[in-house]
């Protein structure tokens, strides 16, 4: 493991769940580069934040669409040149529900209703995106003989839930995709995992604001509670790999490999459906 600080991807960092992620790996010491899809205020303004006062560079962002090869090589190569290398990749970029409709978590959007464009969208973002990402950084990490990937994950109750097509369904394609990455890297020191809220949280992925926004079940998580975990988990040893951890489950009261236990479930190569 380096006893430097690490250098880490971020994909989709500017806000929500990702800026909390971010904000607490910068608070460690770590160094991230986070990208969003497109220009906006969000990410210059956060870097220029985990910046302020600090003698180095900590944090920097690119506009990149992970559903696009050239712009994940790119962000590879952007940290690289940045910080000198890639030790951790957190493919947390991804689109929601509001891509087919807009109250879907109040009324359930039927498949065959979806837009088609809408759906491509989504399975680009969430899947495929997240192999492109790896496809960049994992090389990487093999050659230097030590990665952590953690990919951003949500519940199976989600993942079958009336009317979450294809929004569910990405994201059980991404834990499948997991399991097998974690095995085809088995002895190279590079680890898989997967990190999920455990509910909805509170993100734009969601319709409405302030009160008006809540999850299909009526609850919201605070994004807040993907910091320790990931805190925890791009340091974790190389033999914690194919899990999958559930951010509302980890006891911050407890000590972080009791925490890590506790919050486990067992990593599935398909969602269970009954």
């Amino acid at each position: 493991m380096p006893e430097r600080a690490l250098n880490i991807i971020i994909t989709g960092g500017g806000r929500g769940l990702g800026w909390e992620m971010a904000d607490a790996l910068v608070a460690d010491g770590h160094r991230v580069l986070v990208t969003g899809a497109r220009a906006s205020d969000e990410l210059s303004q956060a870097c220029l934040a985990w910046n302020q006062g600090q003698p180095q560079v900590r944090a920097v962002a690119e506009v990149a669409d992970v559903a696009h090869w050239d712009d994940c090589q790119r962000v590879a190569q952007r940290c690289v040149d940045e910080f000198g290398s890639v030790d951790v990749l957190i493919n947390n970029a991804g689109r929601g529900m509001l891509e087919i409709s807009p109250d879907f978590n109040t009324r359930p959007a039927l498949f065959w209703q979806a837009d088609p464009q809408g759906v491509s969208n989504i399975l680009q973002a969430n899947v495929q995106g997240s192999f492109l990402m790896a496809r960049a950084c994992v090389p990487l990490m093999v050659a230097q003989g030590w990665g952590r990937v953690v990919n951003i994950s949500t519940s199976q109750v989600t993942m079958v839930r009336t009317g979450y097509c294809p929004y569910g369904p990405s994201k059980a394609a991404l834990e499948a995709m997991s399991v097998i990455w974690a095995k085809d890297l088995a002895g190279t020191g590079v680890s898989v995992n997967v990190l999920l809220p455990g509910g909805a949280a509170d993100t734009r992925l969601l319709p409405g604001f302030g009160p008006d926004r809540r999850g299909a079940d009526g609850n919201l998580l605070s994004p807040a509670l993907m910091r320790e975990p990931i805190a925890y988990l791009v340091r974790a040893p190389a033999e914690l790999t194919g899990r999958r951890y559930t951010a509302r489950l980890w006891n911050t009261a407890l000590p972080p490999d009791e925490a890590a236990a506790a919050a486990q479930s067992p990593a599935q190569p398909l969602p269970t459906l009954m």
